[in-house]
């Protein structure tokens, strides 16, 4: 997990940088073709192996759903700050939770119910409504984090009989030809400059996804999530040292407050597990 907050922070730092220059949606479709570059090692000794699945229908919706939240989380980073699109970035746990109970009909306690309450405050401090002007940018940013929510429950599922390079593959095989689609209308090609910087987007986010399912496969949620509230730290420096975007003390204690209450959700969920285990 440590890892993946370095790739994903790297990846978050070049959306920013080439935003002016390259448009978000054309960025998304080469994240994904060079992504495919980081899962090829897996293809050495096993051969087409990883491309082995029963379940390519879940994989294909993941892959639509993850496209969705991608083109709408690389168009946040080129309208909002770093520090703030990261911060609400973490709401996705939030609405993963909702998103059992509405669709999974999971029961929930009282206590899951208030740390969902909480981390929604936190959204509040973050974008301070009636104070400070919510821009697109953060509109987009928690459309993206529900449909990533989305992808987390299937991520979670896929786990239990695939393989991270299997999940990792198919996102890029199954995302890359529906993110042409509409980077087509807003075609034009990278300079040289950019298109080395997209070369090392793609490498980053392969990275940092396969990083993750490895997580998610290795270790209990309530284990693995809390450290992406590192991310915050590697985009506040980034984006202070190339930006001069300095994050506000909201976007420290707005973000802390959405991280502490999807730790504790995760931790709940690992005790809920725990005690069904010794039934």
């Amino acid at each position: 997990m440590l890892v993946s907050t370095l790739c994903l922070a790297g990846m978050h730092t070049i959306i920013h940088h080439v935003s002016d220059t390259v448009h978000p949606f054309v960025t998304v479709f080469f994240r994904l073709l060079f992504a495919l570059f980081v899962v090829i090692p897996f293809f050495v000794r096993p051969g087409p192996s990883p491309l082995r699945t029963g379940r390519f229908g879940m994989l294909a919706l993941r892959g639509v759903l993850n496209c969705a939240a991608m083109l709408c989380f690389f168009t946040a980073l080129s309208l909002s700050p770093l520090a703030d699109v990261t911060a609400l970035s973490f709401t996705a746990p939030l609405f993963a939770t909702l998103l059992a109970v509405l669709i999974l009909k999971e029961r929930i306690g009282w206590r899951r119910v208030m740390a969902i309450a909480i981390g929604f405050c936190g959204t509040l401090i973050v974008l301070r409504p009636g104070f400070t002007e919510i821009g697109l940018g953060y509109g987009l940013v928690l459309t993206a984090a529900v449909f990533w929510a989305a992808c987390v429950i299937i991520i979670k599922d896929l786990g239990r009989t695939e393989s991270a390079a299997t999940i990792t593959t198919y996102m890029s095989l199954v995302m890359a030809p529906l993110a042409l689609i509409p980077a087509l209308f807003v075609w034009s090609w990278p300079s040289l400059t950019d298109f080395g910087w997209l070369v090392a987007l793609g490498l980053m986010g392969g990275c940092g996804q396969l990083a993750v399912s490895q997580a998610l496969r290795k270790a209990d949620t309530h284990v693995a999530m809390p450290f992406d509230f590192v991310r915050l730290i590697w985009v506040s420096l980034t984006g202070y040292i190339f930006f001069a975007e300095v994050p506000d003390i909201f976007i420290w204690v707005g973000g802390a407050v959405i991280m502490s209450s999807t730790a504790y959700i995760t931790w709940r969920e690992h005790r809920r597990k725990a005690a069904l285990k010794v039934d």
